[in-house]
């Protein structure tokens, strides 16, 4: 698709802004009535299914069709989700605007919440089983939404101060539109040009505060259209879909980001989705289980922490002890710290071998995993939406099998020609 062809768009959504706010709040509506609503209601037994039962229907939205495929638009057409769609992103800006007008702080602008946020999540919806219970959906997913809210009323003026620096999903939705064949493009010329024209520039509210002059990337920019023609100079644009990690990288890649690639996506994401079904985990807790019991300590086997900590729910024989609970979250913060260091070694001697080390390399070789990465929580994603929809366990072995293979060849496609770009850049 040529730039020519899209830049009507980008300018399309300039113009129809107030439109894509009215969309935004059916959104928010949408979203509220599949948060609340199966909360209130009684669990569904073992007859429910999709087509009956609005608590596993809002499961299958949430985990098998919404999370999954916002993560594919990502990959798709960029951040567009978050300028467009996004619930939290439009109640924080709306909050923002109401709100108490403070400088965002220095906690908030910590560069490490991406990596810390993700992971405390991804942790806490295991431990608190957010994919099959509607209650630990509302606590993780509402509370996130009322933290976007606080967040966005106490810091900024018609910002969204929540979406660039807390959300649990930044980091990776801005590793995945990394991969977007479109990006708006800054023309360097036409902007210093503007400053000498008569005619009155407008300005442009950039709600996830990105600097547009010096906009390089698709990381940041949310796609939401308010600056498409700003100055003349910026234009939703195509692009290769390696443009950004090769060219870019070299420059943009940071060590956080990195973090979040090998230690986030690859080890503490893979262990949450791989513990339920992993044998060695089951044969690890009897062993520990025998242990203590041996040794006549039998508090860790108490199974009365509140359904907020710990999923407790007795009517559906699933409740976590203080054992089951210490397993999990050691199972899944084992996995990333072994994946990562595993990973970070492995890209280490890729680096070495090229040259002197070079930290920055290292951050732009990580990069290459971005596609393997995506794969991963995409999968698992909707491994667990299809689960809870009622598929059979054959359907999604089939499933994984499938997108397993498909996953690892485009990933071998992709580091064959991440890496045949870098020597021509480096050598010539």
């Amino acid at each position: 698709m040529s730039a020519l062809a899209l830049a009507p768009f980008g300018h399309w959504l300039q113009r129809h802004g107030s439109l894509i706010r009215r969309v935004q709040w059916v959104v928010v509506l949408f979203y509220v009535t599949l948060l609340v609503v199966p909360a209130v209601l009684p669990l569904p037994d073992e007859s429910a299914h999709i087509v009956n039962n609005l608590t596993i229907f809002a499961q299958f939205v949430f985990w098998g069709i919404w999370w999954p495929f916002v993560l594919l638009s990502m990959v798709l057409v960029g951040r567009m989700w978050c300028g467009v769609l996004c619930p939290e992103g439009a109640l924080s800006e709306w909050a923002s605007s109401k709100g108490r007008n403070r400088a965002i702080p220095r906690w908030v602008r910590w560069g490490g919440w991406p990596f810390v946020a993700f992971s405390l999540t991804t942790l806490y919806g295991q431990l608190v089983s957010v994919y099959q219970y509607p209650k630990a959906v509302l606590l993780v997913l509402g509370g996130s939404t009322v933290a976007a809210i606080v967040i966005g009323y106490l810091y900024g003026r018609e910002k969204r101060v929540w979406c660039k620096y807390l959300c649990p999903v930044n980091g990776v939705f801005g590793l995945m539109s990394k991969l977007a064949p479109m990006h708006y493009k800054v023309d360097a010329e036409a902007w210093r040009t503007s400053y000498h024209s008569v005619t009155r520039i407008v300005p442009v509210n950039c709600a996830p505060l990105v600097a547009m002059r010096q906009m390089e990337g698709a990381s940041d920019c949310h796609s939401c259209g308010r600056c498409s023609g700003h100055r003349e100079a910026i234009a939703l644009t195509a692009r290769t879909p390696n443009h950004e990690v090769v060219k870019l990288g070299a420059r943009l890649a940071t060590g956080w980001q990195s973090v979040l690639i090998l230690f986030g996506l690859l080890g503490i994401a893979l262990g949450a989705f791989q513990w339920t079904v992993n044998p060695h985990f089951i044969q690890v807790k009897q062993l520990i289980a025998e242990w203590l019991i041996e040794r006549d300590i039998l508090w860790p086997f108490a199974e009365n922490a509140p359904w907020w900590l710990l999923t407790n729910y007795p009517a559906q024989r699933d409740v976590f002890s203080w054992l089951d609970g210490a397993l999990v979250s050691g199972y899944i913060l084992g996995m990333g710290v072994l994946m990562g260091c595993a990973l970070s070694a492995i890209i280490g001697l890729a680096s070495r071998l090229l040259g002197p080390w070079q930290r920055q390399r290292f951050y732009h070789f990580s990069q290459a995993l971005i596609p393997l990465a995506g794969c991963g929580v995409f999968l698992g994603q909707n491994l667990f939406g299809l689960f809870v929809a009622g598929f059979g366990q054959q359907h999604l072995m089939r499933f994984l099998v499938l997108g397993v293979i498909a996953g690892h060849f485009d990933l071998a496609l992709a580091v064959r020609r991440f890496f045949a770009n870098l020597q021509r850049q480096q050598f010539g």
